[in-house]
């Protein structure tokens, strides 16, 4: 199967990287993180083409077949338009479709108010990334278990340190209040990852000013001629983005149906 949308393609480079498993079954591809089988998407499947009607029970059986301990359902479709129509069995079977736009940009510039009080610089030691996993627990208000994020931040400080890419945070005053992830995913591209702030400190430049200074890192130090952004497509993020020069390129979908519980 050949992924032709840029956001799965650099989705997948990135879970790879991550040590996931990726296997193709023709139709669709299985990703799979032995490491982490409770990160939703870590372990999905991305389906070739938007689902036909009729197809939503069929998709379900392959999920629990290539996933059988699994307690959420992950489905991403292969496509860049925002006019696929969803199947009403899967609304019915409880998967959310979600939007999401692929935004990119050759380089980036200032947003309209940055940040000057904040200390943007890469984390480095310990009490770094814990910091990013408390930050993470703020942002996400316990709806994330502290687990997964601890794991999330293990394995992004593996990358780093194996040098294939980068994460910047915001500090003020020591602390950390807003984050993001940078990486080089090949062919001249530099994939953005998670931009977090801090509920208490948002509208104040942060993640604006992030954007901005790695975007010139993976232009000055990695070499990348495209960067790429995702958001969603109805979020307040996109505006951020956009004014730090991002254009949309793509539309995303994916379907999701957490655990019963």
């Amino acid at each position: 199967m050949r992924v032709t949308s840029l956001g799965y393609r650099t989705d997948l480079t990135l879970r790879v990287l991550e040590g996931s498993e990726v296997a193709d079954r023709g139709d669709y591809l299985v990703v799979r993180s032995p490491g982490n089988p409770n990160h939703w998407w870590g372990n999905f499947l991305l389906l070739a083409a938007v689902p036909e009607p009729g197809t939503g029970e069929a998709w379900l059986d392959r999920f629990a077949a290539e996933f059988p301990a699994a307690r959420h359902v992950a489905l991403g479709v292969d496509t860049t338009s925002d006019e696929a129509v969803i199947p009403d069995e899967f609304i019915a079977a409880g998967l959310e479709p979600s939007w999401e736009t692929v935004l990119t940009a050759a380089e980036v510039r200032p947003p309209p108010h940055p940040n000057s009080a904040a200390e943007i610089r890469p984390l480095t030691s310990d009490d770094d990334w814990r910091q990013s996993v408390d930050l993470g627990i703020r942002c996400f208000d316990g709806a994330e278990p502290t687990l997964f994020l601890q794991r999330r931040a293990a394995v992004r400080r593996q990358l780093i340190q194996a040098g294939r890419g980068i994460w910047f945070g915001a500090f003020t005053g020591g602390r950390l209040l807003a984050q993001l992830g940078l990486f080089d995913v090949g062919d001249g591209y530099a994939r953005y990852q998670h931009v977090e702030t801090d509920p208490e400190a948002r509208r104040q430049g942060l993640s604006g000013t992030l954007v901005w200074h790695a975007g010139r890192y993976a232009t000055d130090v990695l070499g990348a001629r495209t960067l790429v952004i995702v958001a969603e497509t109805a979020g307040e993020a996109i505006r951020v983005y956009r004014s730090c020069g991002f254009a949309p390129l793509e539309s995303l979908l994916s379907f999701e149906r957490p655990p019963a519980d």
